[in-house]
Parts: structure tokens; C-alpha cells; sequence
């Protein structure tokens, strides 16, 4: 045998008594000094000797996109605590004059949750082929009408604004055209003999601030707008007043609960973070909450998160309708106003009825 050979020979020796050695040391329970690092966190590594975890998993993060209004009033208690550092989850909470600014966000998976107007929700349902879940209402109606009046005008005397029906011929301003304000407004219309196309001249503007800086200078214009936006257009003009509450409107054609927004959150991230989703619903409703016991403290964080001045939220809020409505009743709801607005005009719910799962019904 060549020399080679017979140093092979024993190298493979050298490496059979090593593999023993090692077997007889596991037999023999040695301790293991330098655990093998496989580049993985081994299922050890954050216990300790008894199996218990040492550290809490780090709190869930969520970004949130909502619309410069009520929906937002209802989190201003979510979001300082947060802030604070005072809930278990994490909120990025960014806030948007027009829901069109948030479309785009969340389909592209750019936030995790949304409020947007409750029509919207069920288009991109579609939109984004089930991307999208419903759960929870977090306001209720809170669309008015508005009318500029010269109170010295005898023309103005009789009310000529007694019903729904006297708007015909009248050019109105609203904000929120293809979403609720929107289908709101010519449902009600349309159920009062008034053709929205024909018979009235609706303007939509861009943000509810323009439609309430536009009603600041006029005299005899009418404007659709919501609360607290109504608050701050009858602060600007001491002659305008409160015509019609488009939530008892509505309610006299149907009976059922007029929905202005709803909160959304995507479904693959309720999927992959069911309880950082479910501590988010229980922080939203003790938010709403805490804003409806105690106006006067959330009307200062209102202008903290410069949504209005702290004296307009003051005076809006009790009629603001916020709410955050989960569960089976949050899914009547959705599904009475959808089926209303559907029949009235489909496309304004994306062309069909979404379907059970649209609805998280899980708190």
C-alpha cells in the first residue's frame, strides 16, 4: 500500500472514532457547550429552563388612513395614546382631506386599514378582488343641508325650504361626489319626485372646507355638508341655518340606519395579524367612547390633530353620530344601506351586493 493510501486509511479512522466519541458523549448525557448555529432562531432561544417565554412579543403596528372629519374624530383618543405610548399596538394614523387620496394607498398595500365612506368600501371590495374586509361602522348619518338666508329679505319669511321637494330648480354645493354624500343626496332626491340631473344644479367640490368657505360669502347658496363642517360654515356665517337632517330624510323613506362610513382593514393583514387587528377594534371602540363622555377634553385633541378648532368640535361632536359598530349588527347595517343604494343606482356599490366575506364579524 502507497503511502497515500494508507494516510486515507487513516484519516478515516481518525473521523469514525470522532462520530463515536460524539455518540458516546449524547449516550452519556454530556452538556452540549456550542450549539450548532444554523442561522435560524432556535425554538429555545427565548425560553427559559421551564419552557416559558422571556420577552412579550413585540405590540402589533398598523398604518391607518382616514378622512379629515368625523371618521377621525372618533380615533383622536386612539391616536394620543398611542402617541403616549399607552396601547399595546402601534398607530401611524394619517389623515386626508378626500377619499380618493386614500384609493390608491390601500390597494397598493401601502396601509393596513382605512375609514372611508361605506359605498367605497363595498367598490374596492371588487376592486381589489376580496382584498378589502369591513369591521366595524364608525359613523352613522351626519350629512345636513345647508341654506344662506338675508334675514331681512321678505322672501325668505315663509321658509321657502319646507321640504325636500322645494329644492327643485336650486343649485347646491356638496363635497364627495361617488361616494356617500353623493348617492345620499340623489336617493333622497330621487325618492322626493326631484331628478338629481334635471330638476337641481348639484356642484361637488373638492373638500368639505370648500364647500364651507364657499357658503361663508353667499347669501342665498345651499350646500350639503357634514358634520363638523356644518359647525364651521355656521361659525363663519351668522345667516345660515340647518334646513333638513338628511338622516331623518332618509329615514323616512326606509326605515333603515343611514351609514356615512365604515372602517376597513385588508384582508391578507387580518389574516396574518388577527390579534393586533382585534386590539385595534377594542382600542377604536374605547376611543369613540371616551370621545362622546367627554367632549370637552376630546375637542382639545380634535385640535391637536388639527382637524377643527377645539370650540367648533365642541359644538359638532353630539351631532357628529360616531360610533364603532362590530359585529352581526355592523353587517345588518352594511348590508340594509348597500341593498338601498343598490337598487337606487348599482354602480354606486361597485355594480353588485358584495359578499359574506366582505364582513369581519369577529371582534
Amino acid at each position: 500500500m502507497n503511502l497515500r493510501k494508507i494516510l486515507a486509511v487513516i484519516i478515516a479512522l481518525m473521523l469514525t472514532l470522532t462520530v463515536f466519541a460524539a455518540c458516546g458523549d449524547a449516550d452519556n448525557g454530556s452538556d452540549v457547550t456550542e450549539p450548532v448555529q444554523t442561522g435560524e432562531a432556535q425554538p429555545e432561544d427565548n425560553a427559559d429552563s421551564s419552557g416559558k417565554t422571556e420577552a412579550p412579543a413585540e405590540a402589533g403596528e398598523m398604518k391607518i388612513a382616514s378622512l379629515k372629519g368625523p371618521t377621525t374624530i372618533g380615533m383622536v383618543k386612539l391616536m394620543d395614546d398611542s402617541d403616549n405610548g399607552l396601547t399595546e399596538n402601534k398607530y401611524d394614523v394619517q389623515i386626508f382631506g378626500t377619499a380618493d387620496e386614500i384609493v390608491g394607498l390601500l390597494v397598493n398595500g401601502d396601509i393596513d386599514a382605512a375609514n372611508i365612506p361605506c359605498n367605497l368600501a363595498s367598490v374596492l371590495y371588487k376592486k381589489t378582488e376580496k382584498g378589502i374586509k369591513v369591521v366595524g361602522i364608525n359613523t352613522l348619518g351626519v350629512l345636513y343641508v345647508l341654506s344662506a338666508f338675508d334675514p331681512e329679505s321678505a322672501v325668505n319669511t315663509e321658509d321657502p325650504l319646507a321640504s325636500i321637494a322645494d329644492l327643485k330648480g336650486k343649485t347646491i354645493y356638496s363635497t364627495g361626489k361617488g361616494t356617500t354624500p353623493e348617492y345620499v343626496l340623489n336617493y333622497i332626491l330621487t325618492q322626493n319626485g326631484i331628478d338629481p340631473v334635471n330638476d337641481v344644479n348639484i356642484e361637488y367640490l373638492s373638500e368639505a372646507t370648500e364647500v364651507a368657505a364657499k357658503m361663508a360669502e353667499s347669501t342665498d347658496a345651499i350646500a350639503v355638508l357634514p358634520q363638523p363642517y356644518v359647525t364651521v360654515a355656521m361659525t363663519q356665517n351668522e345667516n345660515l341655518r340647518i334646513v333638513f337632517d338628511l338622516t331623518e330624510e332618509w329615514n323616512k323613506i326606509d326605515g333603515s340606519q343611514l351609514v356615512t362610513g365604515v372602517t376597513v382593514v385588508r384582508s391578507d393583514f387580518l389574516e396574518q395579524n388577527p390579534e393586533t387587528v382585534a386590539q385595534f377594534m377594542s382600542d377604536y371602540a374605547a376611543s369613540v367612547e371616551y370621545v362622546n363622555a367627554n367632549v370637552d377634553d376630546a375637542a382639545a385633541l380634535v385640535e391637536k390633530y388639527d382637524i377643527v378648532k377645539a370650540p367648533v368640535a365642541k359644538k359638532a361632536i353630539p351631532y357628529c353620530n360616531i360610533v364603532f359598530m362590530t359585529g352581526e349588527d355592523m353587517k345588518t347595517n352594511v348590508e340594509n344601506y348597500l341593498t338601498v343604494l343598490y337598487n337606487s343606482d348599482p354602480t354606486s356599490v361597485g355594480g353588485e351586493l358584495p359578499d359574506e366575506s366582505f364582513y369581519h364579524t369577529e371582534s
